[in-house]
């Protein structure tokens, strides 16, 4: 079993289907996120029904999937935080 990244699937894609690669995608966490909500004392409540964020955009950070760097500036200036404190980048 081969593991490729996003842009080097897209190269391979036909032979990925063929030869049962996997597609790593996701190299950002959010782990920082929800580390940066507790030392705060917030909730996703909070953040929907308070600050008027997306639950979708909540549910996505969950699913470990793609946000946009618009979101990552809201949730910076919303926590009083640095970039650093809601996502953070691992190779997988």
């Amino acid at each position: 079993m081969t593991i490729l990244y996003y842009t080097q699937f897209i190269e391979y894609s036909q032979q990925a289907l063929r030869d049962n690669l996997i597609l790593v995608m996701a190299m950002i966490s959010y782990e920082p996120f929800y580390k940066t909500l507790a030392k705060k004392h917030l909730t996703e409540y909070h953040l929907i029904f308070k600050l008027g964020f997306s639950s979708n955009t909540l549910y996505r950070m969950t699913q470990g999937k793609n946000i946009s760097t618009k979101t990552i500036d809201e949730l910076c200036f919303a926590l009083d935080c640095e970039v650093q404190d809601n996502i953070k980048h691992e190779k997988k």
